[in-house]
């Protein structure tokens, strides 16, 4: 999973992604509604929405991951029947909360130091291998991870892996 800032960004990562996340930290939702829309008619890719579950909604997106302390997954579901609520998780705790509360995913990380986030310390593998061995829904690793970490990360158990810098020089 590509996660982007902007529909040239998703476009550059269409070839080597299977689902595109918007990110946009701090942007209006009238400017994440614009860009989503850009990105849905630029790439052909599933479209996740990170943390609107209102602009997920009102542009189609296949869905919408939520932070660690966002909205429980009831609430996004009440606005987004038909979409995937994934969300982001760093501990195994929170992990089993989020499968628990019905996610469709988790999002586990950061496995490796990552400047996306420097203030979280890294999992490392071995707790994302107990976490993919923990739930029973696709968890997908993040956080300094790239393309030659894919086949370590389903070694492990995770579904694959999702990542920022990869995509976002």
């Amino acid at each position: 999973m590509a996660i982007v800032s902007s529909a040239e960004r998703a476009e550059a990562a269409a070839g080597r992604a299977s689902a595109i996340q918007l990110r946009m930290p701090g942007s209006s939702a009238r400017d994440l509604e614009t860009e989503a829309q850009r990105v849905r008619s630029r790439v052909r890719l599933p479209l996740i929405v990170s943390d609107r579950i209102d602009v997920a909604a009102a542009v189609g997106a296949a869905g919408v991951n939520l932070p660690e302390s966002g909205l429980p997954v009831s609430a996004a579901r009440r606005i987004l029947a038909s979409g995937v609520v994934g969300r982001s998780v760093h501990s195994i705790d929170s992990a089993l909360r989020a499968q628990g509360e019905g996610c469709d995913y988790v999002i586990f990380g950061p496995v490796r130091p990552t400047t996306s986030h420097p203030e979280q310390a890294p999992q490392g593998w071995d707790r994302l291998g107990e976490v993919a061995a923990a739930l029973s829904i696709p968890v997908i690793a993040i956080g300094g991870l790239g393309e030659s970490d894919l086949a370590h990360c389903l070694e492990l158990g995770a579904a694959g892996f999702a990542a920022i810098g990869y995509f976002e020089p």
